[in-house]
């Protein structure tokens, strides 16, 4: 199977390949972003532990060997500021995106411009034609991204067995971008 490119950039970002190595900073970024990301993200729990950090950036390595999650450290002049990836759990040739940067490196459009990284390396791979995004309906600084990078609205969901965090209102919206909008996007108009 073919797998994603280990590196992508879109300057000043590098999205690079997580790997065991980036343990150590990884439980920095991720520590000092828990009380920024708990809000949203059910992972950020109070008793979240730097060994259970560790254990999931050596994870990593399997997880894209096997094609079950493709994690990238997103790295600005030299350090980690967050992290993304794809994950194949939306069925047949699509690839679900998220993102989260540590707080000190919001609101500079580091996100967005990490997450049209991702966009490009997911559609390196020949068997992929559509990505999703899905974010809370709160979200709206989540909410922005797919809309700056082309990706459309396609629902709102309540999940039913979802753990809801403090700010999310338990709405899903789901966006879509496929390979057809991608081009086009991409593709200048002559």
């Amino acid at each position: 199977m073919t797998r994603p490119p280990a590196f992508s950039s879109n300057p000043p970002v590098l999205l690079r390949r997580l790997t065991p190595a980036d343990g150590p900073e990884m439980v920095r970024v991720v520590m000092e972003s828990v009380a920024h990301l708990r809000p949203w993200m059910a992972w950020a729990a109070d008793d979240l532990t730097a060994e259970q950090v560790l254990a999931n950036a050596a994870a990593s390595t399997d997880a894209w060997d096997r094609g079950e999650d493709y994690s990238y450290a997103i790295v600005v002049d030299t350090a980690i500021v967050g992290r993304c990836g794809m994950i194949p759990r939306i069925g047949p040739g699509g690839l679900e995106l998220g993102y989260w940067l540590h707080p000190t490196h919001t609101g500079r459009g580091l996100a967005t411009l990490a997450t049209a990284a991702l966009v490009d390396a997911a559609f390196t791979l020949p068997h992929i034609d559509h990505l999703k995004i899905i974010h809370d309906a709160a979200n709206t600084h989540s909410r922005a991204i797919p809309q700056r990078l082309g990706f459309h609205e396609v629902a709102r969901v309540s999940p039913p067995q979802e753990p809801l965090t403090s700010a999310e209102d338990g709405v899903d919206v789901h966006w879509l971008l496929t390979r057809a909008q991608y081009l086009a996007h991409r593709t200048p108009a002559g």
